[in-house]
């Protein structure tokens, strides 16, 4: 294992996890809903990830592996006894149009799909924000979740069909019933 240890340097470490910390505050506000909780879950995991580094050395793939233990530090923290408050979110953000119409369908459609995302199994909730809001890669999802690239998009598939499927339910509600008062 000393032959493999190649050191970090604090400069390195840095320009590592920089770029992440807005990530995994995001999926961590994803889990804990709180701003607070989810500040704190990034210096809890870049100190764990530098206590890392200093023991281990440099990592293979460090943002995955970054990533998994953020997901993992989230899933404790919800299954702590302080953490009984906490439950899972979504937040999208608010696309923003010229045209007042336009604007109302989109923030109307994001809040039912923000509903609808509530109803979803958490797996699923966490790969739909990893792959449609993080843009992670299937492979970098898989290695974060630990599944199987295959079952990742197996799961996302079902996400999106769920969601899709029940807000086209929504839309046509009324007209479907109009339709069939006609008769």
């Amino acid at each position: 294992m000393l032959s493999n240890f190649i050191p970090m340097t604090d400069d390195k470490f840095i320009n590592l996890i920089t770029p992440l910390q807005d990530k995994i505050f995001r999926l961590a506000k994803r889990f804990l809903i709180s701003s607070d909780e989810s500040k704190d879950a990034v210096q809890e995991v870049v100190m764990k990830m530098w206590n890392l580094v200093s023991k281990r050395g440099e990592l293979e793939n460090f943002e995955g592996y970054t990533m998994r233990m953020a997901k993992n530090y989230c899933l404790d923290r919800l299954k702590s006894k302080q953490a009984t408050h906490l439950r899972l979110v979504h937040s999208q953000f608010v696309e923003h149009s010229t045209q007042l119409q336009h604007q109302l369908e989109v923030e109307d459609s994001l809040e039912w799909i923000i509903k609808l995302t509530k109803n979803l199994p958490e797996q699923q909730q966490v790969i739909l924000q990893l792959r449609d809001i993080e843009q992670y890669d299937f492979d970098e999802i898989a290695e974060i979740l630990e599944m199987k690239p295959g079952a990742v998009r197996v799961a996302l598939s079902r996400a999106r069909k769920t969601i899709r499927q029940q807000l086209i339910n929504i839309h046509q509600y009324g007209i479907k019933e109009g339709s069939t008062t006609a008769r």
